[in-house]
């Protein structure tokens, strides 16, 4: 069976509606899909009928974008909306606003425009979901001219003039947020973790002595080698793997169902499936 367990719609920052991945999922032929949208599982009910009515099998998820120094995404599946998911979420999405005011306040004065919040919030699709940093990215595009993708790496990456920390959880917090919902946590791309490999095998370790369940060992961004590299890891820890697209946008490098994923029936078990 292949799947895609990393994919995102409008609910966070990605470009699609719920049916729309559906239907890409159906015609790249992907069996089973999860949407994991940044911070929040708003629109469950919607994401799992569209991937229904396309004869798709379906897992609740989403992605935790926590940070420790850099990007240490934590992907939860199979989670419910709990008390602690309910104040997790409202502390993302108060942060986030704080996040945003601090983001444009350097950036602003960077490229000398005058970006606001509600610049970035008519960015988002879904007003009540927590505004992500993609969304003020774009909003300064366009008072620049310049494209998102482009524009984030040199002013809005991890140590550029515009990043801010504000509001953000560590990996840790989204582990235990994960396992309070219910849900099983595996750490997202790790390849794409920017630390030395010492330091990034040493978190790694403490999340699993945490109690982490699985490892992304497939991913878009993964090399053959860093693939095996980490299904070596998960084997040797008894780790669950997944694995997943984490597509965002048509026409973008990231095509749902790429790199092929087929769950082992541990993984499968693990889901309820």
């Amino acid at each position: 069976m292949r799947a895609d367990l990393h994919i995102h719609t409008y609910y966070s920052d990605g470009r699609h509606s719920p049916e729309e991945i559906a239907a890409f999922a159906k015609g790249n032929g992907v069996s089973l899909i999860a949407v994991t949208d940044h911070d929040s599982m708003d629109g469950m009910d919607e994401k799992r009928a569209a991937a229904t009515e396309r004869g798709l099998l379906f897992v609740n998820g989403w992605e935790v974008s926590a940070y420790a120094g850099c990007k240490v995404h934590v992907l939860g599946y199979c989670c419910q909306k709990t008390h602690a998911y309910d104040a997790f979420l409202q502390e993302r999405k108060e942060g986030a606003l704080l996040r945003a005011a601090d983001i444009l306040k350097k950036a602003n004065a960077y490229l000398h425009t005058r970006v606001t919040v509600e610049d970035a919030i008519a960015e988002m699709a879904v007003k009540d979901s927590p505004l992500h940093t993609m969304h003020i990215v774009r909003a300064v595009a366009k008072a620049v001219n310049a494209s998102p993708t482009q524009l984030y790496p040199v002013l809005f990456d991890v140590g550029k003039p515009a990043y801010s920390e504000i509001g953000r959880p560590s990996p840790f917090d989204a582990l235990e947020v994960i396992h309070e919902t219910g849900g099983i946590a595996s750490l997202a791309h790790p390849g794409r973790i920017q630390m030395g490999e010492e330091e990034k095998l040493k978190l790694m370790d403490a999340l699993v002595e945490r109690g982490l369940d699985g490892i992304e060992t497939v991913h878009s961004q993964h090399t053959l080698e860093e693939t095996e590299r980490f299904r070596r890891y998960a084997a040797e820890r008894g780790l669950l793997m997944t694995g997943g697209s984490d597509f965002h946008a048509d026409g973008s490098p990231r095509k749902i169902g790429e790199p092929p994923f087929v769950p082992d029936e541990r993984l499968l078990s693990a889901l309820g499936l």
